[in-house]
């Protein structure tokens, strides 16, 4: 996997720290979205407001030293919703709850998808021209679009996935154009049906298949032991998944049948409100050390962010930093 890196020109420390995707929206924002709701300020003047809101994370994270940055998702809010609406063939569907108190329009499908052009493109190319580190892309994958919407059109869920794979592939592929090297793609209903695990191994190969380019399955909550260890037949370099709210209890699969991919290793809870602290993440760090090699993981939250404030989020990227910093001295 570090041999992908190199290839790419990519050289990371040991223990690299990122964050998952999505990151508290300032208050400004927060503000501007609501006017440009009443329609109290124009797309342009919101588009500003989403620009500045980009540029202060990507500040933040290279101030707390984080080694890949994401652009903190400042443009949209949920996963699925966002992409379902800049791809034709779906229509908005009515509230449903994703998780906690967040909920999203959930998409209904009513006609052929298809990519209409870039989708996250020009916010990453933005992103990355405000700093020298690499910043990862991040898209929902075709297997979640597929299973977090209602099906009106393909005759059933393989034929839907299928399709979603291929008009995703062509954002995949127009992030890589764009210069893009680390590539997430969420799907957080990987183990919801363990007997789908092979349809979801197919259309993330349609996705990532012969792409120059690193990419991450960011799977977060879920019953992994479900479908480990065949998931590691995913077609990916990364397995971003939630580690310290479960108490580490996926180091018991991983050492009764070896991780053989990189892992982004997720070390705070995101439902805490408080940071982890540096004891608490040395900790978690060490007992993964005691089953995964030093160069297999990278290091970050549990999941994304955008439920906690700034100043908590803030937190948590720091405690994480630092731990990281300092379990590096002794690899």
């Amino acid at each position: 996997m570090r041999k992908t890196l190199q290839d790419l020109g990519l050289v990371l420390p040991i223990l690299p720290t990122t964050s998952v995707g999505s990151l508290p929206k300032p208050p400004e924002l927060v503000e501007a979205r609501a006017r440009a709701r009443r329609r109290e300020i124009t797309g342009k003047e919101l588009d500003l407001e989403v620009r500045r809101a980009t540029e202060f994370w990507i500040r933040q994270q290279e101030e707390i030293g984080v080694d890949i940055l994401v652009d903190g998702e400042m443009y949209r809010d949920d996963p699925v919703a966002y992409f379902a609406g800049h791809l034709r063939g779906f229509r908005e569907g009515g509230l449903v709850r994703s998780q906690g108190n967040l909920f999203y329009p959930k998409p209904v499908i009513t006609g052929a998808v298809h990519w209409k052009g870039p989708i996250t493109v020009e916010w990453w190319k933005f992103a990355q021209s405000l700093t020298p580190r690499p910043v990862k892309g991040v898209v929902t994958g075709s297997y979640t679009l597929m299973d977090w919407s209602f099906n009106g059109h393909y005759p059933g869920r393989r034929a839907a996935a299928i399709v979603m794979a291929r008009e995703m592939r062509r954002e995949v592929e127009a992030l890589v154009h764009a210069g893009c090297k680390i590539i997430q793609i969420d799907e957080p209903a990987l183990s919801v049906r363990p007997e789908e695990l092979p349809l979801a191994v197919e259309a993330m190969r349609i996705m990532t298949e012969k792409l120059p380019a690193y990419f991450i399955v960011h799977a977060c909550y879920g019953d992994f032991a479900s479908v480990y260890p065949d998931m590691l037949d995913l077609p990916v370099h990364n397995f971003d998944l939630e580690m310290a709210n479960s108490d580490m209890d996926l180091l018991e699969l991983f050492s009764a049948n070896p991780f053989t991919r990189d892992i982004s290793l997720g070390v705070a809870d995101v439902h805490a409100a408080k940071a982890p602290t540096l004891d608490s993440v040395r900790k978690l760090l060490k007992r993964a050390l005691a089953v995964l090699k030093p160069e297999q993981i990278w290091v970050d939250p549990d999941c994304g962010l955008r439920s906690r404030t700034v100043e908590e989020a803030v937190g948590q990227l720091r405690a994480i930093q630092e731990a990281a910093e300092e379990m590096r001295e002794d690899q």
